[in-house]
């Protein structure tokens, strides 16, 4: 498919004067976003607690994640950001890119707003349904 590149801004949530833009590489398949540990705390951010994950090699590695704001193509968001480390890719994750309302054009290639979010309708289900 080819690589998606996103630019976007970083905000501290505490204090959104203190922002730097970046450019990401959109990857469908990482959860949450990485971000250079360096980027992170001249944002001033620290991280809230450290994670475990599984690298696309099967290997498991601890990061320490944190919140962070991002904006892209207009929408802003609070997102989950991992603090990575040297060796670490920065990429925009799908919590954030579903935060942001934003999706991976198939067609095109680019990074685009959702026209619509999924939604349930209005569903209430009888007693003798939630009893199946």
């Amino acid at each position: 498919m080819g690589h998606v590149i996103a630019k976007a801004k970083l905000y501290n949530p505490g204090d959104p004067s203190r922002n730097l833009e970046v450019e990401l590489l959109v990857d469908t398949g990482s959860t949450y976003s990485w971000i250079k540990r360096d980027k992170l705390e001249e944002l001033g951010l620290k991280p809230m607690t450290r994670w475990k994950f599984k690298t696309i090699e099967g290997k498991i590695v601890e990061r320490d994640i944190g919140e962070v704001v991002v904006e892209c193509l207009g929408e802003r968001a609070t997102t989950v950001a991992v603090f990575a480390e040297n060796g670490d890719a920065e990429v925009l994750g799908v919590h954030a890119m579903e935060g942001l309302r934003l999706e991976v054009d198939p067609v095109t290639k680019q990074l685009r707003k959702v026209e619509a979010l999924l939604a349930l309708e209005s569903y209430n289900p009888s007693h003798e349904d939630l009893e199946k």
